[in-house]
């Protein structure tokens, strides 16, 4: 059965504090491991966490583990397109952050469910939960059920009939892969108006965690890795502050509909990302290990692409193709006609040719050490799309790769390389030929289009407010960016 944790220790009993970007924290003078602060604060008869050296077993769902009996109930009704979400299922309050963006607040204290993937990246997710994460939501007063995934799509299926009035948000622990599946596993609920609303937070621990690395660049943290980020993103869950996310609505032409919260991939990027999957267990470093082995045989791909750009939007009322399709579950994209129709003359169309890579990035990371998206936060409704034309040299490729890391390759000057923000965008692969990776899942080559909802769902992020001793501190030469405010929907 699933672990449970409802740990209520005293902040004055805990010895030392975590240090931002850092290691774990010491508490060895309070507690000796993190199972004892499970076995301290867990309800009478509860189960404790095991030793944080050992694996453990994948749980199996059931419905008596889970915390409490007085859980606030979901109310129905649809979040209005282009204004931030209403957080449901939860006490928080609504207040507006300094940059004068809508935002709310987790309750205090709060209950969360956490989805872990004890297989994600180097397979440490689980003893990496107990020794960095654990002891901080003690210290939060955050009480928490864990659940550790045993397949793929297990989150999914989780989040398709988890009682969500029982939870104040959902906690992924695992790469972006994950986070992926209870996205649509809650736009394939019933109730998926009401379901997408419950906010969501992001830990990393997996081998690719752009999601997560996105969120500690936009709360103004430096860029880190490894525990150094998971230990930032847990103290952002502490400080409970939410902000609204972008969810990009992509129609493919075989009829299935997909919801991606960070990027669709194709070409160059998708190669790297799926075939690289067989050295999951060298981090992150499978994915330089695949970009070495993709430049040694660089392959470019046919297609044709067309876009909206941010600037060239006409009208908000729904195509007749959009509204025919309102008895498929999920919102009607405005801006989308059929597949089998030319896209809108407003739109710009690529001309056939040759690329290497294109792809539609909703953040600012494409991984925790790859700054893709240096240009900012993307406004609500937008996102970056990418597209890098053949003929670029495999030198070149490599330099843009490498300038990645600190978000300097638009200063390459290369000619191959197109950046445009829009709103949304159609792509046409020749003869079914390369693969997309949405979100870093394998998907069929086919022709693709998609439109960005915008603020359509809760993220825990921004700048939190734990405990002064707990909150991450950048280094003092490092000036703040503040994240500027959701823009007006387009």
């Amino acid at each position: 059965m699933p672990e449970r944790a409802d740990p209520r220790a005293r902040p004055e009993d805990m010895a030392g504090r975590p240090s931002p970007q850092g290691a774990a924290p010491d508490f060895a003078s309070a507690l000796s491991t993190p199972s004892d602060l499970a076995a301290e604060g867990n309800d009478a008869g509860a189960p404790t966490a095991r030793d944080p050296g050992r694996e453990g077993e994948p749980h199996s769902r059931h419905r008596d583990a889970r915390l409490g009996s007085t859980d606030k109930e979901l109310k129905a009704g649809a979040t209005a397109e282009g204004s931030a979400p209403t957080a449901v299922g939860t006490s928080g309050v609504q207040l507006t952050d300094p940059a004068g963006g809508p935002q709310s607040l987790l309750p205090r204290p709060c209950r969360v469910l956490v989805l872990l993937n004890p297989r994600g990246g180097k397979g440490k997710a689980l003893k990496l939960f107990r020794s960095y994460v654990q002891p901080l939501l003690v210290q939060a007063d955050v009480s928490f059920t864990l659940m550790l995934t045993e397949r793929r799509n297990h989150a999914r299926e989780l989040v398709q009939t988890e009682e969500l009035g029982c939870w104040d948000a959902l906690v992924v622990m695992s790469g972006d892969g994950v986070m992926h599946e209870v996205v649509n596993g809650l736009m394939e609920r019933p109730d998926w108006e009401t379901a997408i609303r419950k906010p969501l937070c992001s830990l990393p621990a997996g081998s690719g965690n752009a999601l997560a690395a996105s969120l500690n660049h936009y709360a103004g943290y430096e860029q880190v890795t490894n525990e150094d980020l998971l230990t930032n993103c847990t103290l952002l869950l502490c400080g409970r502050r939410l902000v609204p996310m972008n969810l990009l609505s992509l129609h493919m032409a075989s009829g299935l509909r997909v919801f991606s919260v960070l990027s669709l991939a194709w070409g160059f990027i998708a190669d790297v990302d799926i075939e690289s999957e067989k050295f999951r267990r060298l981090g992150e470093m499978r994915f330089t290990l695949g970009t070495i082995l993709r430049l040694a045989s660089l392959r470019t791909y046919q297609g044709r692409l067309a876009y909206l750009p941010v600037g060239q939007v006409v009208s908000k009322m729904p195509t007749s193709w959009a509204l025919d399709r309102q008895d498929q579950q999920g919102p009607v994209d405005a801006h989308l006609v059929p597949l089998e129709e030319p896209v809108p003359s407003h739109w710009t169309v690529v001309p056939e040719q040759d690329f290497v890579l294109v792809l539609a990035l909703l953040h600012s990371h494409l991984g925790s050490e790859m700054f893709a998206a240096p240009m900012g936060h993307s406004e609500a409704g937008a996102m970056h799309l990418f597209y890098v034309r053949a003929g670029v040299s495999r030198a070149m490729l490599l330099r843009l790769f490498l300038a990645m890391e600190k978000g300097r390759h638009m200063e390459c000057n290369c000619p191959y390389l197109v950046y445009v923000p829009v709103v949304a965008f159609r792509l046409e692969p020749r003869d079914g030929k390369g693969m997309f990776a949405v979100d870093g899942e394998l998907m069929v080559s086919e022709t693709v289009q998609g439109q960005v909802r915008p603020n359509y769902f809760w993220m825990v992020g921004g700048r939190g407010e734990p405990p002064p001793s707990l909150e991450p501190q950048p280094p003092p030469s490092q000036k703040l960016q503040q994240t500027p405010p959701p823009e007006e929907p387009l």
